[in-house]
Order: structure tokens, then C-alpha cells, then sequence
């Protein structure tokens, strides 16, 4: 008998299937950054909130002249601790608390790093999400087999610079899949 290594899906994405019908997911791409043997950590990337950054900043009391940041779409990253602000971004650098998930990519869950973005300092590309999304041991596992998401590598390109409208079928077109194609209802042509 041999034992097989499990797959996990860190930097990938996770595509939600048109029959996932879950509100927190319908139609999401989620970035995956942590996936092992206890469970699974990632940002849903392609839900704005109705919220800008430029907004966020001022909420946070971190002051800006940047007018570019007055318009960046703030995501709801996922179900689990909406009031937690996650910011994905590239290079990594140096903040205060940052998960690695590349060598080129980070999460960093620390204020420093607006600030910095507010001076004009912090890296260059961003993505900001209040929220996450997470799984337990095996339950993403079971979700696969279930056929209830894709998953695929991660794309810088779509992450940070695709419209947040976009991102559900370029990700999936990444894998040669037009999801318009695959039908939510099984049986109907």
C-alpha cells in the first residue's frame, strides 16, 4: 500500500463553481493562501463592498494625499472576522505581521502597511479585503470532491489590475474554462 501526498492549494485559486450556491461564495474567486493538514485560509477577490479605501483610511485616522486610493474598492474577503482588515499585496517587504505566501506575495494583517500606502511608501501593488474565508481540516478537501469549486495557479495580473467583475471568468479561463459553458442545472441543455 502506498500513501500519497495530499494536494494543497496554497497561492492558487479557488473558483467557485456556477452550482455552488452559497451566498458567501456564489460566483467568488478566492485566493488561497494557507492550505494544509489543519484546514485552509483565503480572500474572496472579486466582492467590493461599497467601500474605498480612501474611506477606510479615514475611518483608521491615517491621513493621504493620494487620490488614487480614494476610489480602490475595499473587498469583503470572506464570512470569518468581517471587522479584520487583510491587505494581499506585492512585493512582500517588511511590516509588522505578514504571512508569506510567495516569495513575491504576502498578506499582512498589521497597520504599518497602510500607512506606508498612504505616504506613498507601501508596495506597489495592493488589494484589501475586511474579512476572510476559512476552512477546517478537510473540509475544503470534501468541498472538491463535492465539485463545488475549481482551482487553479494564481495570477498576479488578476489579482491586482483585472476589474473585480472580471476576475470569476479570467480566472477560470486561466484553465481553459468558460464557465458560461457549465450549466447550473445538471440535466438541461
Amino acid at each position: 500500500m502506498t500513501m500519497t501526498e495530499p494536494t494543497y492549494l496554497s497561492n492558487q485559486f479557488l473558483i467557485a463553481m456556477p452550482t455552488l450556491a452559497d451566498p458567501n461564495f456564489f460566483q467568488t474567486v478566492t485566493y488561497i493562501s494557507e492550505h494544509n493538514a489543519n484546514g485552509a485560509l483565503g480572500l474572496v477577490i472579486n466582492r467590493p463592498l461599497g467601500l474605498s479605501l480612501g474611506q477606510l483610511l479615514e475611518h483608521l485616522e491615517i491621513t493621504t494625499d493620494r487620490l488614487d486610493l480614494a476610489t480602490q474598492p475595499i473587498y469583503q474577503g470572506g464570512p470569518v472576522q468581517p471587522e479584520q482588515g487583510f491587505v494581499l499585496h506585492r512585493p512582500v517587504g517588511r511590516w509588522g505581521a505578514t504571512l508569506r505566501v510567495t516569495e513575491d506575495i504576502g498578506i499582512t494583517t498589521s497597520r504599518d502597511i497602510l500607512q506606508a500606502v498612504a505616504c506613498g511608501e507601501g508596495p506597489k501593488q495592493i488589494l484589501v479585503t475586511l474579512g476572510y474565508a476559512g476552512w477546517g481540516a478537510g473540509q475544503l478537501e470534501q468541498e472538491l470532491v463535492d465539485n463545488a469549486w475549481l482551482f487553479g495557479p494564481a495570477d498576479p495580473d488578476i489579482l491586482f489590475q483585472t476589474p473585480s467583475d472580471q476576475r470569476w471568468q479570467a480566472a477560470a479561463a486561466l484553465m481553459g474554462i468558460d464557465l458560461t459553458l457549465l450549466s447550473a442545472h445538471a440535466g438541461h441543455a
